[in-house]
């Protein structure tokens, strides 16, 4: 029983306290616990978990704590769901010191202290969000986080989809299996934390941008405050599945970034705290009010720094576009290797000393990109650029000849350009001759990155024939794979999984090096079905192999939810209530015959009032089945269920 049931059935045995009703008077409780009623305070010694919970004992003596239990009713009383000290008093201490007395920086902001229930959807939008707080709320936060029943367990290969036999698991017993889950995604995290803890060396995420646009798929109209709440509790757990070398990504725009810093700087320490890498999300706009917005931020953050290794830019040849250019001499075509990532010896426009000849290692005497030849040339010789188009090193020469050793060269071709004369020139031009991979002592990863514009995701998941807005481009999370040195068996977590570009990505690492990196992806959304397992399918099928497992947490009152907030009508919403009263759980302190007493009023209330009236209703901590209800009857958990369950969670039924 919840401590303020157990509290509710004490105080009711005293008739002074109970309204005509049958409820509660809690003003009068709170009177005559201010001024230490004998009665009162005998009531309460009288329960064992009352005693405990709101008595002190001191060298013998039980002393009344009437602070706590004062705070505890006010908290109930006013605030129904949302149990906070924060409601009316905010960030006036960290840990129960007050900030003046520490000497840190500390970003505090309404319900910073509870757990954010609230789900992702468009339509849960007008829906009030629903807070527990840490302290007084902590056998809700329990029940809630509580790890959960597995439903609709399948393994899908490149070519079949079938159901899911048993987990394939590594030496250590910890499963190696590509996961996609779907469910809430705090709640996902803590189920994964049973299993992996301290065993994921990257997370990739891109939550809501907070941006108040209404064309996003997930909740993208948080208050401030909310979205923080939001992101912090899943940030937190998301560290606990953190190697101690891990590395996260997350990827956020201006609306929030530089508070999202000061709150991982929280979590994570000041002291792990890697780098800001800025993208250029978009080459054009005109939206803005004064500046164009173009790029978003990538905060990148280690569990621990110190056992971190170097990153550096590790470049497969694969990730190189090939395109087809029109020659200027006599309409002649000639291919030039465009590298989508920029590497020191990329042609560019600069300075005249940027533009000089690089022997190959077959011999070849090899310029940037332009028309005019010399009559006589050597290794390092200078040539003015006859043309505004003309190209030149990204490196001056003097800092190509203290590196050149890091290059590797690679399919250095002969062109088929013409001279002036149209004669075949003379000499090669520039075509492949930078660096496609580097040492640890070469040049580190830039945290400027303006070769993943969104276009380029949006353009290949067209591709695909998947309608999905906002891919982000898949060489993009390649990249961050490669730069963090993962090893061939990492496991890459991403928990707004999307469309499951970080899935492709994983999928291309491993096909460039025969990796078997192991990816998870949790999405709450129902396009999970429709737009990321899909997605990933065709992955494998193009690359003739691969496999994942699809997981689900099975709903219970999240189908209430789900179904109220689909339907179109009062009518309809009506036969839910009425599913509603023989199946779902409902709020302790629902009064059923209250409810049907006001239906009238109920119905004169507009749709989105009824929708968010009737999901306040539910008990948000029985959305999904707990696991410690696998084998209630009133959750009705198939056999089927029961098996995947305690496969994933290794329960031997014997012990």
């Amino acid at each position: 029983m919840k401590l303020y049931e157990t509290l509710e059935v004490a105080l009711k045995k005293e008739p002074n306290y109970v309204t005509d009703n049958g409820e509660l008077k809690k003003w009068v409780v709170i009177n005559k616990a201010q001024n230490y009623d004998a009665e009162l305070i005998g009531l309460l010694l009288d329960d064992k978990e009352l005693k405990a919970k709101f008595f002190l004992e001191i060298k013998g003596v039980l002393v009344f704590n009437q602070s706590l239990f004062v705070q505890f009713l006010e908290q109930k009383n006013y605030l129904n769901d949302s149990y906070t000290i924060y409601k009316n008093k905010v960030g006036l201490n960290i840990d129960g010191r007050y900030l003046k007395q520490l000497n840190e920086v500390a970003l505090v902001w309404p319900f910073k202290d509870c757990v954010l229930e609230g789900g992702q959807s468009r339509e849960e939008d007008k829906r009030e969000e629903i807070f527990f707080n840490e302290i007084l709320a902590q056998d809700e936060i329990n029940q809630l986080l509580e790890p959960k029943v597995l439903t609709n367990a399948k393994r899908y290969t490149a070519k079949v989809e079938k159901p899911l036999d048993k987990f394939n698991r590594n030496e250590q017993g910890i499963i190696t299996e590509n996961l996609i889950l779907k469910g809430n995604n705090l709640l996902a995290l803590h189920t994964l934390k049973e299993e992996f803890a301290g065993n994921v060396k990257l997370i990739y995420i891109d939550p809501p941008y907070n941006t108040e646009g209404d064309s996003f798929k997930y909740n993208d109209k948080f208050t401030h405050s909310s979205w923080l709440t939001f992101i912090k509790n899943r940030i937190e757990v998301a560290k606990k599945l953190l190697k101690d070398d891990g590395v996260i990504f997350i990827q956020v725009g201006d609306e929030e970034v530089h508070y999202l810093k000061v709150l991982t700087d929280d979590i994570f320490g000041r002291e792990n705290f890697i780098n800001t890498v800025a993208r250029v999300a978009k080459t054009a706009s005109n939206k803005g009010t004064h500046f164009a917005p173009s790029i978003d931020f990538i905060l990148c953050y280690s569990k621990n720094k110190l056992l971190l290794k170097e990153f550096y830019g590790k470049v497969d040849e694969s990730l190189y576009k090939k395109t087809e250019i029109e020659g200027k001499n006599k309409g002649q075509k000639y291919r030039d290797d465009i590298a989508l990532y920029q590497s020191s010896l990329d042609p560019l426009r600069g300075c005249v000393n940027q533009r000089y000849f690089i022997k190959a290692p077959d011999g070849s005497l090899l310029i940037p990109p332009g028309n005019a030849m010399p009559t006589e040339i050597k290794e390092g010789a200078f040539i003015p650029p006859p043309t505004k188009e003309d190209k030149v090193w990204r490196w001056s020469f003097d800092t190509y000849f203290k590196k050149k050793d890091l290059l590797v060269f690679k399919e250095t071709k002969t062109s088929p350009l013409l001279n002036e004369k149209g004669e075949k020139a003379k000499y090669n031009i520039y075509t492949k001759s930078y660096l496609f991979e580097r040492e640890e002592t070469g040049t580190k990863p830039r945290n400027y990155l303006d070769q993943f514009i969104n276009r380029k995701g949006a353009d290949y998941i067209k591709k695909l024939d998947i309608e999905f807005n906002y891919s982000k481009p898949v060489e993009l999370i390649e990249y961050l794979i490669s730069i963090v040195n993962t090893e061939k068996t990492d496991i890459v977590l991403d928990f707004f999984a999307g469309s499951g570009t970080t899935a492709e990505a994983v999928l291309r690492v491993n096909s460039s090096d025969e990796g078997k990196r192991q990816f998870i992806l949790c999405e709450q959304m129902d396009y999970i079905e429709t737009v990321t397992v899909p997605r990933v399918c065709k992955v494998m099928e193009n690359n003739k192999e691969g496999e994942f497992v699809y997981l689900e947490l099975k709903k219970y009152n999240q189908i209430f939810v789900e179904q109220i907030e689909s339907v179109k009508d009062t009518k309809a919403l009506l036969k839910i209530w009425e599913e509603m009263k023989a199946k779902s759980f409902l709020n302790y302190n629902v009064d059923l015959q209250k409810q049907e007493a006001h239906i009238e009023e109920f119905k004169a209330l507009t749709l989105a009032e009824q929708k968010q009236h009737l999901v306040e209703l539910l008990d948000k901590n029985q959305l999904y089945v707990n696991l410690s209800s696998l084998n209630d009857k009133d959750f009705a958990v198939s056999a089927e269920e029961k098996k995947a369950t305690k496969e994933f969670y290794q329960i031997n039924d014997k012990k």
